[in-house]
């Protein structure tokens, strides 16, 4: 049975919320999407989680969307000297291709692609 709404209910599912029944009550509580963070976890968990979701899809005939969150790319500053630094309101701070260690003004951006 398709609900007629226009707004659409994303859950994230997790460690408290990866078991069978967990799942129905989100569903049953009117989510309509179930997102998986594979920043997070193990493969296995993953699995489960999209053969609870499938499952319920199936007793409940109705489609459930199932979202896959990738991790995307890290970008890290260099090496800080001392304790790094503590950026001030109104102050300049650089960010620039510079090796040395940063200081309270600029920080190394090891990333020539940016």
């Amino acid at each position: 049975m398709r609900r007629r709404r226009n707004i659409k209910i994303i859950a994230t599912l997790g460690p408290a919320t990866s078991s069978e029944q967990a799942v129905r009550k989100l569903f049953r509580s009117g989510a309509d999407a179930f997102r998986l963070n594979f920043s997070h976890g193990k493969q296995e968990d993953h699995r489960a989680n999209i053969d609870h979701i499938r499952k319920i899809e199936s007793e409940e005939c109705r489609p459930i969307a199932i979202l896959g969150d990738l991790q995307g790319p890290k970008i890290r500053i260099g090496q800080m000297a001392g304790d790094g630094a503590y950026l001030e309101k109104g102050k300049r701070f650089r960010l620039d291709l510079n090796e040395e260690p940063g200081t309270k003004t600029r920080a190394p951006l090891p990333h020539p692609e940016i």
